[in-house]
């Protein structure tokens, strides 16, 4: 892991995730015209990288924001003011994704499991049976909040069914676990560059499919810095409509480089077997997955109740000060009462384990010192 400070810090958080160095040796690259030629050229081939990953053969927009801002974007562009739609929630970015449409005046209409389960897409099917005014489903492909990834490739066929618009939250999902745009009928598609991509934070990736454009042409919601359309003009020019983040780009265009050579096979491969092994240590050390269904466990993302009586923020500290392993938290009502293990992007089995038998190690003390 990469150097922090004097130390080094195995950084297991679901965001931002560890870089390769020259990822970040790209990344302090001089700065350069972001008008001119040069940058034209890395622009043009971190879009053919991003339309490889999302696999689609359009253009797939970079917008410098965060991943929440490809939320709003994903919005703003699509709908219009009064527009009924349902918002899946299975955890914190689900509700998030929802609110976002809600704050710009969507009618939201809930479907939320519990926190730990996955949505069932029969029962997103009933739902738009029964409310046929239901314009979009806006669902998240994998919650990091609580580790579970939805089956979106079976809630894309029932709402493609019956001809809505389907909005997805990829932010921590694209580029580590399959979700192929086009094969699988998607409309909107956003993922963040500091998951899975290995890359800092500050660039948002947004696909629009033909059923999203036509959307746009629609759609009522105010508009500017997110104007899809602006920043596909400006594409086909090989620019940003506004100042990219550079540095950024510098970085994407080298993680590019790292992905091919692997292959996408490859990091799908190595993400779902050290999630499995993360799966298996933990549940070894005796502890709990948060996942109701394993069946539905992210491959990007662990998160794992801490037992009861354990003091998990006191736990979570020590192993973050004394053995520079850093922990996700939990999120909302986890909160103190879960730990996430992240394993996106750059990372290797040894990363986790090493992680692992810290955490191990700390269990094992507080244990000890609850029975004496």
């Amino acid at each position: 892991m990469p150097p922090f400070g004097s130390r080094v810090v195995n950084l297991r958080i679901p965001g931002p995730t560890p870089c390769p160095p020259d990822v970040l040796q790209a990344a302090a690259g001089q700065m350069l015209n972001h008008r001119g030629p040069e940058f034209g050229a890395i622009l043009r081939r971190v879009t053919d990288g991003l339309n490889w990953v999302f696999g689609t053969t359009r253009d797939v927009l970079s917008i410098t924001t965060s991943g929440t801002g490809g939320l709003e974007a994903a919005v703003v562009n699509t709908l219009s003011p009064g527009d009924r739609v349902l918002a899946v929630s299975i955890g914190s970015f689900g509700d998030r994704f929802g609110n976002i449409a809600a704050a710009y005046g969507a009618d939201v209409q809930w479907y939320k499991t519990e926190w730990g389960e996955a949505a069932d897409p029969a029962e997103i099917a009933r739902r738009l049976d029964a409310d046929p005014a239901i314009t979009a489903v806006l669902v998240t492909h994998n919650e990091t909040s609580t580790g579970v990834t939805n089956p979106l490739q079976a809630i894309a066929a029932e709402v493609r069914k019956r001809d809505r618009l389907i909005l997805v939250d990829g932010v921590s999902s694209v580029s580590s676990i399959p979700c192929p745009v086009e094969e699988w009928g998607l409309d909107v598609v956003v993922s963040g560059s500091q998951k899975g991509w290995m890359v800092p934070p500050g660039l948002a990736f947004v696909y629009l499919s033909d059923r999203a454009w036509a959307a746009y042409e629609r759609s009522r919601m105010p508009k500017f810095y997110f104007d899809a359309k602006r920043h596909r003009d400006a594409l086909e020019r090989n620019q940003n409509p506004w100042t990219p983040a550079l540095s950024v780009y510098f970085a994407l265009d080298k993680a590019f480089e790292l992905m091919r050579a692997e292959g996408l096979d490859r990091i799908y491969a190595r993400h779902r077997e050290v999630a499995a092994y993360t799966r298996e240590r933990v549940k070894a050390m005796g502890l709990k997955l948060v996942p109701v269904d394993e069946r539905y466990a992210s491959d990007t993302v662990t998160a794992v109740w801490w037992p009861e009586g354990v003091d998990g923020r006191a736990l979570a500290r020590r192993a973050r000060e004394e053995f520079g392993v850093v922990l996700g938290g939990g999120q909302g009502k986890l909160e103190g009462k879960i730990f996430r293990v992240g394993h996106m992007g750059w990372v290797r089995q040894e990363d986790v384990r090493d992680a692992l038998d810290v955490v191990e190690r700390l269990l094992s003390e507080a244990r000890a010192a609850a029975s004496a």
